[in-house]
C-alpha cells in the first residue's frame, strides 16, 4: 500500500531524539550495540556540512518513521562519486506503507543532484522483506562482500 503523505526530508538538529529511538531499533534489528560516542559521532557526521555522510527521514504525520544514511566517495572505476546507502530503517508500524522506497527513491535523487555514478548496498541475505522492495527497485549483483574488522 503506498501511502502519499509521505514526507522526506534531511535530519536536522531537532529530530535528534526521534532519530536516537529509530537507530536503536534499527541496531537491535541486527542484533548489535554500539558505544554511545560512535552514536553520538554518527548523528555529528550526519549534520556536518564538511563531511560527505547525509541522513534523510521518512515522516507519516508529522511522525518520524524511517530513517536512511548515505556516504558519498570516490572510486576507481569512474571520475564521479559513489553513493553507498549505508543504513536504511523503517518502523514496524510503518512497513509496508511506502517509506522504505520513498526513501531509496530520495536517496537516488539526491545522489544523482550530486552528480554521483551509482547508488549501492547491502543486506542481509534473510532480510526477505526488504529483499522483496529491493528486487523491484534496485538490481542484485553477483558480488559477495568479505570483511576483516580491525
Amino acid at each position: 500500500m503506498q501511502n502519499t503523505s509521505i514526507k522526506i526530508a534531511p535530519l536536522s538538529q531537532t529530530d535528534y531524539s526521534l532519530w536516537l529511538v529509530l537507530w536503536e531499533r534499527y541496531l537491535s534489528f541486527y542484533e548489535t550495540t554500539l558505544p554511545t560516542h560512535t552514536t553520538e559521532a554518527t548523528w555529528d557526521n550526519l549534520l556536518n556540512q564538511d563531511i560527505a555522510i547525509y541522513g534523510f527521514g521518512a515522516w507519516i504525520n508529522d511522525t518520524l518513521v524511517g530513517i536512511t544514511h548515505v556516504v558519498l566517495h570516490p572510486n576507481t572505476w569512474n571520475t564521479s562519486d559513489c553513493c553507498y546507502l549505508e543504513d536504511l530503517y523503517v518502523s514496524d508500524n510503518a512497513r509496508g506503507q511506502g517509506a522504505g522506497r520513498a526513501l531509496i527513491e530520495y536517496v537516488y535523487n539526491f545522489a544523482a543532484q550530486k552528480n554521483c555514478n551509482r547508488v549501492y548496498w547491502t543486506t542481509q541475505e534473510g532480510n526477505s522483506a526488504a529483499r522483496k522492495l529491493y528486487d523491484v527497485i534496485a538490481t542484485q549483483t553477483d558480488m559477495v562482500q568479505y570483511r576483516k574488522n580491525l
